[in-house]
């Protein structure tokens, strides 16, 4: 029987451990924008810099670029 009584005191104060954790988070501001930080990656910033004279750099796109990635030089 105190087993139960020491259980429900530390879980009692664990919980109120994290309730005021989460409070103070609030307080502070930690859960104000939630919508930004998902949708930033989205946003176009700029177009890339390239150095003057610089070729650009290749584009594979579809089988091809998924045959460029997985090729290795062993042979079976």
């Amino acid at each position: 029987m105190s087993v139960i009584f020491l259980l429900l005191t530390v879980s009692t104060f664990l919980a109120s451990v994290f309730l005021f954790a989460f409070i103070r988070a609030v307080r502070k501001g930690q859960y104000d924008d939630d919508r930004s930080p998902a949708v930033r990656i989205l946003m176009d910033d700029s177009a890339p810099v390239r150095k003057a004279g610089a070729a650009p750099a290749p584009h594979l796109s579809g089988r091809y670029a998924e045959t460029a990635a997985n090729t290795t030089n062993e042979h079976p």
